[in-house]
C-alpha cells in the first residue's frame, strides 16, 4: 500500500508542477481538459489514480513534452507510451535522412542538427569548415556543444562581435526554445555551466533575462575575421507531429547571411 501511495503522491507533485509551469489553476485545467475539478484535486492529493487516457488528456492540455509524459505515465503505474530510442536508431532513419538532405541543401552556409541541450549531432560540410576558419576545431577537448563553443574563451568567443549582447540573446533563446517551454534539469545545468565561464556578468546567473527589449527583427551574430565582420541570423526548424522523444527534441539550425555584403565575404572565406 505504501508503494502505491508514494507513486500517487509523485504523480500529484508532477501534475502540480506542470500546472504551475503553465500558470493554470485546477479550475482552468478542468475547463480545458474536460475533467472535473474535483477529480483533478483528488489526483493531485493522491486520493485517486486517473485512467491512462484521462492522464494523457491532462498532459496534452498542459502541453507536457513527450519525455515528461512518460514520467507521468510511470508515476501513475502505466507503461511509457513514447519511445525513447536514440536519435540515430534504426527507426529514426527516415528522419535523419531528411535532416541530412536539409543540411546538404544549405551549403555553402553552416547548418547543424542539435538535441534539446544544444549538443551537436549532425552538420553539413560547411559548418566545421566555417568554424575552422577561426579556431582549430579538432583541438577542442570540451563538449561538442554549440553554446559552449560560443561561450568558451578558447572557442569562438574572441571572434564574436559584441559578444556580451550576443551571449545574452543566446541565453534568452535557451529559455525561449526549451522543449515544452519548460527548463528541465539538463537545461538548467547547461545554463549554469555557461554562466560559469570567465567574465560572464553575475546577474546572468539568476537566469532571468526577460528585461531585454528587442530592437530588431532578428539579433544577428557577427564573427570577426581579418578585420571584417560577417553577420548571420539563424532559422530554427523542428520536426512536426513527433511521436518519439528523440524526434521531438531534435532541431536544425541554419545560418543565413544578414545581407549581400556578408554573403560575398562568406563565399570568399569558404573559398580560401
Amino acid at each position: 500500500m505504501s508503494i502505491v501511495k508514494d507513486a500517487q503522491n509523485d504523480l500529484g507533485s508532477l501534475l502540480r508542477h506542470w500546472r504551475d509551469e503553465r500558470g493554470m489553476s485546477q479550475l482552468d485545467l478542468s475547463l480545458e481538459a474536460g475533467i472535473s475539478q474535483r477529480q483533478i484535486s483528488f489526483i493531485e492529493s493522491g486520493r485517486s489514480t486517473p485512467g491512462r487516457q484521462t492522464l494523457l488528456d491532462i498532459a496534452q492540455t498542459l502541453d507536457v513534452p513527450l519525455r515528461e509524459r512518460n514520467a507521468l505515465l510511470l508515476a501513475a503505474g502505466y507503461a511509457p507510451m513514447y519511445p525513447e530510442t536514440p536519435w540515430n536508431a534504426q527507426e529514426m532513419q527516415g528522419v535523419t535522412r531528411a535532416l541530412a538532405r536539409v543540411l546538404h541543401q544549405h551549403e555553402p552556409f553552416p547548418a547543424i542538427v542539435m538535441d534539446r541541450h544544444w549538443n551537436v549531432l549532425m552538420t553539413n560540410d560547411a559548418a566545421p569548415r566555417f568554424f575552422n576558419r577561426f579556431i582549430d576545431m579538432a583541438a577542442r577537448t570540451g563538449p561538442r556543444n554549440m553554446l559552449h563553443l560560443m561561450f568558451d574563451p578558447h572557442g569562438m568567443r574572441p571572434f564574436v562581435a559584441d559578444w556580451e549582447r550576443v551571449a545574452r540573446s543566446l541565453l534568452q533563446r535557451v529559455q525561449r526554445e526549451t522543449v515544452g517551454y519548460a527548463i528541465d534539469t539538463g537545461t538548467r545545468d547547461l545554463l549554469d555551466a555557461l554562466c560559469a565561464y570567465p567574465d560572464v556578468p553575475d546577474d546572468w546567473r539568476s537566469h532571468d533575462l526577460s528585461s531585454a527589449r528587442p530592437t530588431m527583427p532578428v539579433i544577428p551574430i557577427g564573427f570577426t575575421h581579418d578585420g571584417d565582420v560577417l553577420e548571420y541570423f539563424s532559422m530554427v526548424t523542428g520536426i512536426g507531429t513527433p511521436l518519439t522523444v528523440a524526434a521531438q527534441e531534435l532541431h536544425i539550425e541554419c545560418m543565413f547571411p544578414v545581407d549581400e555584403t556578408t554573403e560575398q565575404k562568406h563565399l570568399r572565406l569558404m573559398a580560401d
